[in-house]
């Protein structure tokens, strides 16, 4: 699975210990609770190439804990949240884990941004027994835990998975359209490569073989030869397992070519930023979705209100990525009420397993978890860029 990287001097603190099916055991830290707080930890991109995702993220979590603290905290504790800058780099991740946990003594890791810099840290936690819960990142090594590994079951997602969003999507896509030709440009790192499965495993269930498969390195702003080699590999469909800029670098690099192709995005193309400052070179563009994006125009009732707050309190327009770090506190806020007034690592742990539903409000499938399953939605949308936003296309897909 991943590196392990070693943690010197961690302070676990007092741990609780639980039984597993195969009689393993898990311990879950007790420390960053107190009589009057919980303290919580994240580490998102501040400063680096995806800080398009990581400030809004960050936003929404304060947004979140302002609002759950101004509501009596959980069970009478109000939340302390630390936020850390990674700057996507996994070794500054490694760092701001460890600070995170040895000087902050933090309960929980909740919302960290992106797969490289996830699965860099992730191991440190474990060590430690702090959850890590709704990372910014829908690989699969953040919910597939291994019951002989029982510090693995520290892990939930509540993301829509790679591989099964991409394989949804795409199936959709080749069905509707008839696509021959499919191809590929994805990041080279643990995000691209999930990418990548996603379209390998999806092609070889309808028996079709890829016209091309390209990638590009994390950071990257030339995307000229992956965009030239697949027009010359004649493909009439590209999958993009890019984030932001690559999105629209990659598309408006196919349109100087005059290449007029067919793309569908990763879910993490699907964001406002996407059509807002790609314009006319993303026009057109499909995307996987994990739920339906919201405009301040059209919107009604809490969602209304939500955008108009939000905009208040940051004096920027709320976006797809500041509804997931919100829904990342209010996830953990819910689950931590149903522990108990006397919160333990344990009881948190039980709490998330217990099969209760969060539901948030913008209409998002219901997020579930149980002992066996750590994952808690696997149901695709396909989104299309069109008048410069997001409208749906398809709903309800599965591979």
């Amino acid at each position: 699975m991943s590196k392990s990287f070693s943690a010197f001097g961690l302070a676990v603190g007092a741990v609780a210990l639980t039984c597993l099916p195969a009689a393993a055991q898990t311990k879950v830290t007790n420390e960053g609770i107190s009589a009057t707080e919980i303290v919580i930890g994240t580490h998102q991109d501040l400063s680096g190439p995806i800080k398009g995702w990581g400030v809004p993220v960050a936003n929404g979590m304060k947004m979140a804990t302002e609002e759950i603290n101004a509501s009596g905290g959980i069970n009478g504790r109000k939340i302390r949240l630390v936020v850390e800058d990674s700057g996507y780099d996994p070794k500054k991740a490694v760092l701001a884990s460890q600070k995170l946990i040895e000087r902050d003594k933090i309960f929980a890791m909740v919302g960290p941004m992106g797969s490289p810099t996830v699965l860099a840290a992730q191991d440190i936690l474990f060590d430690a027994g702090v959850l890590q819960l709704f990372p910014l990142t829908a690989a699969e090594f953040t919910f597939k835990f291994d019951p002989a590994k029982p510090q693995e079951r520290l892990k939930f997602n509540n993301l829509l998975p790679y591989v099964e969003s991409t394989r949804a999507a795409l199936k959709y896509m080749m069905e509707w359209k008839g696509f021959k030709k499919p191809c590929i440009m994805h990041q080279d790192d643990e995000y691209g490569k999930n990418v990548l499965d996603g379209f390998n495993q999806q092609l070889t269930a309808m028996k079709a073989q890829p016209a091309s498969i390209t990638s590009y390195k994390r950071g990257a702003s030339d995307f000229s030869a992956q965009i030239a080699k697949m027009k010359s590999d004649g493909c009439d469909l590209v999958l993009l397992g890019t984030v932001l800029r690559e999105t629209i670098g990659a598309m408006s690099e196919a349109k100087k070519l005059g290449w007029d192709v067919t793309f569908l995005g990763a879910t993490p193309t699907n964001v406002m930023e996407v059509p807002a400052l790609g314009k006319d070179a993303v026009e057109g563009l499909y995307a996987a979705s994990g739920f339906e994006i919201p405009y301040e125009d059209t919107a009604k009732g809490k969602v209304k209100d939500w955008l108009v707050n939000y905009k208040k309190m940051f004096s920027a327009d709320a976006n797809t990525q500041a509804i997931i770090g919100y829904n990342a506190m209010m996830t953990f806020a819910f689950y931590a009420n149903r522990a108990g007034k006397d919160l333990t690592g344990q009881k948190m742990l039980d709490a998330l397993e217990s099969g209760e539903k969060f539901l948030d409000i913008f209409n998002s499938p219901p997020t579930k978890f149980s002992k066996t399953d750590h994952l808690a939605n696997t149901i695709t949308q396909v989104q299309q860029v069109k008048g410069g936003r997001w409208v749906l296309v398809k709903d309800n897909l599965m591979f």
